[in-house]
């Protein structure tokens, strides 16, 4: 195994999107990742196109370099296994309700008291302190809740979800990162912790980091909301052939822009000569660069913006990202062979480490129960143990 997590066991309780893409992370980090599924599986496994029933496409982009054990915890001697590969573990996460975890004996306190060293990891809806502790939440509920429906729906518009699961993974990418924070602090310090991340807030604070506005200054009387983020021109600009992605924020990178549009003159006009300024006119500003948008073709406005070092980019759909001859050079996406589902097409570590590099290949998503008999022998069951623990969730799986 390769990477900065290499020989940290993850013991993974998680379902669907939020966990499994925060612990895939973790296993293409090096982590010798542990997905305990229950008889019927993952319920993910069932999503998008598939070669074999329980392979699909989604459960495949999101649990590589994983091995899959069945357990069905509300079995106590299946709960028993699950403690014992908890004691051999650093880290043990899931994103089930915090009531549903401490119904099944997984609460901090009782799987600290079998691992004394443990970080303990959860994602949930809300704060585990507060009064929605244990109401039930996915991402398209965290969207609204959070403001990001309103804002996606524009000012005075009807609230729309952002087309893809964001909060589950935002919320995955920032589970992730704190529980390498807390082995490192383990490591100084030896000491466990608890690591718990509520979806809403997490989001809210994601959302307000741009809008909050005069709210930081405790004045949200006199508005929220970032306005070039907010004003209805905010979008690519339209070309005579096609569209353009713009973003100058620097004064310098203003005088740039305006010299590349023909308009050098805006760099002095009082209403554009400063970030402020523009901020507090950027409805009109916007305006004047869509009308000059409008003049050249794309690769025309590409060419004179990129000899200006002005920010900019080309607008790019799903079909044209496998396309796309930069991300070819980087070998963003790599063709593998998966050993039951064939041919795979997955995506590369876009996180480098000069020393301790990841690897997004090192085991192909793994087949429902592909590990089990193996893990649990290497905690010590015999073979009798281990048939009565796969036979009986083998029975409620068929």
């Amino acid at each position: 195994m390769s990477g900065p997590l290499a020989g940290i066991r993850v013991v993974d309780l998680t379902s669907v999107l939020l966990g499994p893409l925060a612990t895939q992370i973790l296993g293409d980090m090096g982590a010798d990742v542990i997905k305990v599924e229950p008889p019927g599986g993952d319920p993910i496994r069932a999503l998008g196109p598939s070669r074999h029933p329980g392979m699909g496409a989604y459960f495949l982009n999101i649990n590589r370099n994983k091995k899959s054990v069945i357990l069905d915890l509300k079995r106590p001697a299946a709960r028993e296994a699950l403690l014992k590969l908890i004691e051999t573990a650093e880290v043990f996460v899931h994103n089930m309700r915090l009531a549903a975890a401490e119904r099944l004996g997984l609460d901090y306190r009782a799987v600290a008291q079998r691992n004394p060293r443990i970080v303990y990891a959860a994602a949930t809806g809300f704060h585990k302190d507060g009064a929605y502790r244990d109401r039930p939440s996915f991402d398209d509920v965290i969207q609204g809740e959070s403001g990001l429906a309103a804002l996606n729906g524009g000012v005075g518009g009807e609230p729309r979800y952002v087309p893809m699961a964001v909060c589950d993974k935002i919320c995955g990418y920032v589970l992730a990162s704190p529980i390498g924070m807390a082995l490192f602090h383990r490591e100084r310090t030896g000491e466990r912790q608890e690591v718990h991340v509520p979806m809403l807030e997490t989001m809210v604070a994601f959302n307000l980091a741009d809008h909050l506005w005069h709210g930081v200054l405790a004045e949200p009387e006199k508005g929220l909301g970032y306005p070039r983020m907010l004003t209805p021109h905010r979008r690519p600009f339209p070309t005579k052939d096609g569209h353009v992605c713009i973003l100058a924020t620097t004064d310098a990178q203003s005088r740039r822009l305006f010299a590349a549009l023909d308009c050098p003159e805006f760099a002095d006009d009082q209403r554009f000569c400063t970030l402020a300024r523009r901020t507090d006119n950027i409805d009109e500003l916007y305006a004047i660069v869509v009308e000059r948008m409008r003049r050249r073709i794309t690769a025309e406005w590409r060419q004179r913006l990129d000899a200006l070092d002005v920010p900019n980019g080309v607008v790019t759909d799903l079909d044209g990202l496998l396309a796309d001859p930069y991300l070819a050079d980087t070998r963003f996406f790599d063709r593998v062979e998966h050993p039951s589902e064939g041919k795979m097409l997955t995506t590369a570590v876009p996180i480098m480490f000069s020393g301790s590099p990841g690897e997004s290949f090192r085991l192909p998503p793994p087949r429902l129960g592909e590990h089990t008999r193996s893990v649990l022998d290497e905690l010590g069951f015999s073979e009798a143990e281990i048939n009565d623990i796969t036979a009986q969730a083998s029975a409620i799986r068929d």
